[in-house]
């Protein structure tokens, strides 16, 4: 399997699981090229990976695991960290608060949250993203987005609650069965004893009053009980921690909380816009 020598951005972890798979491969006595062959790969790209010229794929560290891991599990616990690095730049330090997070509190009004799509929901989005990405760069931005998902099953654990705008629900990605499969995997994520998911019905402002209209909003809750904002918008990004704007934030999500369907009746609009998916 070639893999083209094209200079990348290796993040601090990416360059840790390169080292260690040099030096166990040092201490095994093999040579760049038998690595390669073992694994299925060229020694270019060994070499590559080694020098930090490319950072190490996800298939790469399965590879590594195999040849090189003695069934410690060393380059399968690096696999997390290693695929949140190839996020986006302007996502990367939010990414880090978020798995981190005692509790969240998000909003999303144009398509599913990250942190709930389904696979296939995410290479839909991905791949038909503007700029248009390389298939290779969409398969990473896939798996950066599905290992943020162990945040669901973290110890100890990360309380979450989601309101989407019905919009949302309504709005088809990739295919009719795609968005099928993603209104019933959200539908088992508001089974989960800790996530709390809502919906904010397209009717919410007829009463005068609409408190999602500024778009999306992540209110994280931090190890040490602080508040912090992260709100991104067409490409653009930024974490808010100023105690003023935090808190009109929070009392903004606060209103659109208000303004949303109890959990029960959301879970059984879902469930209803999933049927009607067949």
């Amino acid at each position: 399997m070639e893999r083209e020598e094209t200079r990348e951005p290796v993040g601090p972890m990416a360059r840790m699981a390169a080292t260690l798979a040099k030096k166990l491969r040092l201490r095994k006595g093999l040579t760049q090229a038998k690595e390669g062959a073992l694994m299925g790969y060229t020694g270019a790209a060994i070499s590559a990976m080694e020098r930090f010229v490319h950072p190490v794929s996800d298939e790469m560290l399965v590879k590594l695991e195999d040849v090189l891991g003695d069934g410690l599990g060393v380059f399968e616990e690096l696999r997390v960290p290693v695929s949140l690095e190839k996020l986006p730049e302007l996502f990367r330090d939010y990414s880090v608060i978020e798995q981190k997070a005692r509790a969240l509190w998000l909003y999303a009004n144009h398509i599913v949250h990250g942190l709930f799509q389904t696979e296939a929901y995410a290479r839909a989005l991905i791949a038909g993203g503007f700029p248009e990405p390389t298939p290779e760069r969409a398969e990473e931005l896939v798996i950066g987005r599905m290992a943020r998902k162990r945040l669901f099953d973290r110890k100890p654990t990360c309380e979450i609650e989601l309101i989407l705008d019905e919009s949302v629900l309504l709005r088809p990605i990739g295919s009719p069965e795609i968005m099928r499969e993603q209104l019933l995997h959200l539908a088992d994520c508001a089974r989960r004893r800790n996530v709390n998911l809502q919906v904010l019905p397209l009717d919410a402002g007829l009463g005068g009053e609409y408190a999602g209209a500024r778009g999306n909003l992540s209110v994280v809750e931090t190890p040490d009980h602080n508040l912090a904002v992260y709100l991104e918008i067409q490409g653009e990004s930024v974490l808010l921690t100023d105690r003023a704007k935090v808190s009109k934030l929070v009392q903004r999500y606060a209103k659109i909380r208000a303004q949303a369907l109890d959990p029960r009746t959301s879970l059984g609009l879902i469930e209803r816009l999933a049927g009607a998916q067949r």
